[in-house]
């Protein structure tokens, strides 16, 4: 089951990638229907096929370059489903032997839900409230898979380390923060992203050879209220309020690297015997990628790779401090004085 387990947390990962890939290529429509294509189980390509797709959506015509991305990431994130109904369906089979249920089960009702919102994306036309929502839902799902993993495995023995770490137990606070501003940080992205603002600002440090440019409008760029009903595909905000979700999605990034970085110092000075070396290691090395691709998607002007890159290692940043506070819990923060017994008590009162 923990190999299970693992394999629909790197088939997850893959739908992530996938998903990114879709939405650069600016195919998240290139099927107007769910969950087939045009009617169909795959993207009509015959000459018949194309012309029934037509008649049945006149105002979208077939486009099989737009088509095919769009059902590649629905075939992969329905085989992840497939995967997680199994998990489920294994963990009730033996939850009497002790198989942990309720986390399986939890995660095949969040699978549910994330297949809704990936129909919503499509019939409500790429509308950013719910295009956001369904790229945090897929991070959510990922997480929960990682996490399912990580009891599963304990659960067949990984030792824990026997020195005592209560040097440690004050960071433990600073850790779910870290955590919080992470997935702020990618909340903000999945914004970014739904409204099409990654190329507000081609330049960097600055954005439009300004520090702080002139006419950003927040209200505008982050408002909520958007309406259902038109196309979404490349975004419907000005560029005023692009802008402004761009600078704050970058204000995020340089929060998140100062924060980690007085977080991982401390961390690190602390460390000694804990065992936690190469998850904090891991934390800054994947930290230092994701902030090298989110300067190069400016630099370079949003490759198709390095902004899938980008988007793949956001979600590993998160399972990496995931995984950080995952084996901080496992540490024995004190020592526990013995409680004396009964009688012992009994005899030193009578001496």
């Amino acid at each position: 089951m923990a190999r299970l387990a693992l394999s629909a947390a790197l088939l997850a990962m893959v739908v992530i990638m996938l998903g990114a890939w879709t939405r650069l290529v600016h195919a998240g429509l290139g099927c107007p229907d769910w969950p087939g294509c045009y009617g169909f189980l795959t993207v009509p390509q015959s000459e018949s096929s194309i012309a029934i797709a037509n008649a049945r959506f006149p105002e979208t015509p077939v486009d099989v370059s737009k088509g095919w991305p769009e059902m590649i990431h629905r075939y992969a994130a329905g085989t992840l489903g497939l995967l997680v109904f199994g998990l489920a369906g294994y963990a009730v089979r033996h939850r009497k032997a002790g198989v942990p249920a309720k986390l399986p089960l939890f995660i095949a009702g969040f699978i549910i839900l994330q297949g809704a919102f990936g129909m919503w994306t499509v019939t409500l036309k790429l509308w950013p409230q719910v295009v956001a929502l369904h790229l945090l839902g897929g991070f959510t799902t990922l997480s929960l898979l990682v996490l399912l993993t990580l009891r599963l495995r304990n659960r067949v023995g990984n030792a824990r380390p026997t020195a005592s770490c209560g040097a440690l137990r004050a960071v433990r606070p600073w850790l779910y923060g870290g955590l919080f501003l992470v997935i702020l940080q990618i909340a903000l992205g999945a914004w970014t992203a739904a409204n099409y603002a990654a190329v507000a600002c081609t330049d960097l440090p600055t954005c439009q050879g300004q520090w702080w440019p002139d006419g950003m409008d927040f209200r505008h760029g982050f408002d909520v209220t958007q309406h259902v009903g038109p196309n979404y595909l490349g975004g419907q905000l000005m560029a005023s309020g692009r802008v402004a979700i761009h600078v704050t999605h970058r204000a995020g990034a340089v929060l998140v690297l100062l924060y980690f970085t007085g977080l991982l110092v401390a961390l690190w000075r602390r460390r000694r015997g804990s065992g936690l070396d190469r998850a904090i290691q891991l934390v800054a090395l994947v930290l230092t990628a994701q902030i090298a691709l989110g300067i190069a998607n400016v630099w370079l002007n949003i490759p198709l790779s390095v902004a899938v890159a980008h988007n793949a290692m956001g979600a590993a940043l998160l399972l990496s401090v995931i995984h950080l506070i995952w084996r901080h819990h496992r540490l024995p923060l004190a020592h526990r004085a013995p409680v004396p017994h009964t009688n012992t008590l009994n005899q030193e009162v009578a001496a």
